[in-house]
């Protein structure tokens, strides 16, 4: 089985300040990542403004990275895994977005719980069941906030029996649910891997017996991401913990007026290769650029 393990960057979309792929941009960004260490890439997510993209810039968006991500491998004799989104509420257009990952061959491809329908229990098994049936590793991505239902611990048991079912991007904000995964799933499974799904969570779960995180902050700090997870992953929990606190106060600000548009501002202000946002996102509110640059400064990023 495949193993997921360690810091993987939810990738932006690079944009033209009026809201245009800027596939220049992205092969920067990626080049950026690759060379700040980064563990693996999760492009075609929420902080990737995926709903807003046309499936002709997805299939763009994917050429550009897996050219990138495959050359770098062979430059440098290493495996970077890409993890590609591949959501729907629309269960036959998962499968599609998963068949378009394995065509692509991606590592893997990360399938969110179905959003805004609300299927019950049941609904969400028979969605992951039809996924899994493609062929390529799954991630399994809970994250009640945006899509309305949270994947109880129960039905998790029943998807990771599925064939092809290799993790969950936990984003539930439970830790207690984070443990409960570990404890009823990991522990039998040990290579079924439990990111979390937000930055601030990711020592405590790595704590608890996790495995990393599918990071935002890394988009402008790779490195500084790797480095904390890394070294929780060691075990070296004193200095993870000082790593941990160095980047909190970035962890909240990068998140204070949405996702990503706060990330996107403070990669703007670092000059890295951001850009704008397409409507109905907009540019973060002024308290938003104070607390975002007073946190970029205090955490020396």
């Amino acid at each position: 089985m495949t193993k997921f393990r360690g810091a993987f960057t939810a990738l932006i979309t690079p944009m033209t300040e009026n809201g245009k792929l800027d596939a220049a941009a992205l092969k920067k960004l990626v080049k950026y990542q690759l060379e700040g260490g980064i563990n693996g890439l999760v492009p075609l997510g929420t902080t990737a403004e995926t709903p807003t993209l046309t499936e002709k810039e997805e299939d763009k968006i994917i050429d550009i990275i897996m050219k990138e991500v495959r050359a770098f491998e062979s430059k440098k004799n290493v495996k970077i895994p890409v993890i590609l989104g591949a959501g729907s509420n629309n269960t036959e257009d998962a499968v599609r977005y998963v068949k378009r990952a394995k065509k692509a061959k991606a590592d893997a491809a990360l399938v969110v719980t179905p959003y805004y329908n609300k299927p019950s229990q049941e609904g969400i098994f028979q969605h992951f069941k039809a996924v899994s049936e493609v062929g390529i590793p799954i991630v399994v991505y809970n994250i009640q906030g945006r899509t309305g239902t949270n994947i109880q611990t129960a039905t998790l048991e029943r998807i990771a029996e599925l064939p092809n079912i290799f993790g969950v991007k936990e984003a539930s904000g439970s830790i207690t649910q984070m443990m409960e995964v570990i404890e009823k799933i990991k522990n039998k499974k040990p290579d079924f891997a439990v990111l979390s799904g937000d930055d601030a969570l990711t020592l405590p779960l790595i704590a608890a017996g996790g495995d990393g995180v599918i990071s935002v902050v890394s988009n402008l700090a790779p490195g500084r991401v790797v480095d904390l997870t890394q070294t929780a992953l060691a075990g070296d929990f004193e200095k993870a913990r000082k790593l941990h606190y160095n980047l909190l106060p970035f962890f909240r600000a990068a998140f204070v007026d949405g996702n990503p548009t706060s990330i996107k501002y403070a990669m703007n202000v670092k000059k890295l290769p951001a850009g704008g946002l397409r409507a109905p996102l907009v540019e973060v509110n002024d308290n938003a650029k104070k607390i975002i640059e007073a946190a970029l400064k205090q955490c020396n990023l």
